[in-house]
């Protein structure tokens, strides 16, 4: 099966500091690309998820959550693309990955700190993917994974709609089944 990684809380500040490039040339047989410098692979060989996870974790320098998608769920979130429209100026969409699915799912959508107020929006939830709006706005500190964790209980990362969008895209130049 093919696979989307992504790891929580690497390279940001001066902690957890890793070079994903360099981890995508070293699993290299499983056709691992790398999006960015925040922890983002897609993973284009057929592997299983429990190998997957012990390669990308003998190769980083610190312990830290790894969140494993199939392809086909990121794939076919991009296709349907939820939030289009919402984002705009000053309003950025995001997607969160919870380490696993949720047993139980909030009355959303959900606004932080609050619905007049909002800084966060979380408006929906496919898979292990919440999908959420974060409105830039002066003085603002919010941002959508630490309301995400807080929510649901459980390790998250977030990434920005246009990640998921790139990494959609790569997916689907190089495969035949998704």
């Amino acid at each position: 099966m093919r696979w989307v990684v992504f790891l929580r809380a690497v390279n940001v500040g001066s902690a957890n500091r890793c070079q994903p490039a360099l981890i995508a040339k070293e699993l290299a047989k499983f056709g691992v690309v790398n999006i960015g410098a925040v922890g983002t692979f897609v993973v284009r060989e057929d592997v299983t998820e429990s190998v997957l996870r012990a390669a990308i974790a003998k190769k980083l320098p610190f312990k830290c959550e790894i969140m494993i998608c199939p392809a086909k769920e990121i794939v076919d979130l991009a296709k349907e693309n939820p939030l289009k429209g919402e984002a705009g100026n000053d309003i950025d969409a995001h997607v969160t990955i919870l380490a696993k699915r949720p047993t139980k799912l909030p009355k959303l959508p959900i606004y932080a700190p609050s619905k007049d107020k909002w800084e966060i929006r979380i408006s929906r939830v496919v898979e292990t993917a919440v999908l959420s709006l974060r409105r830039r706005i002066e003085n603002g500190r919010l941002y959508p994974n630490q309301i995400v964790e807080k929510l649901f209980s459980t390790p998250a990362t977030t990434r920005t709609w246009n990640t998921i969008e790139k990494v959609a895209k790569i997916l689907r130049e190089n495969s035949k089944e998704i």
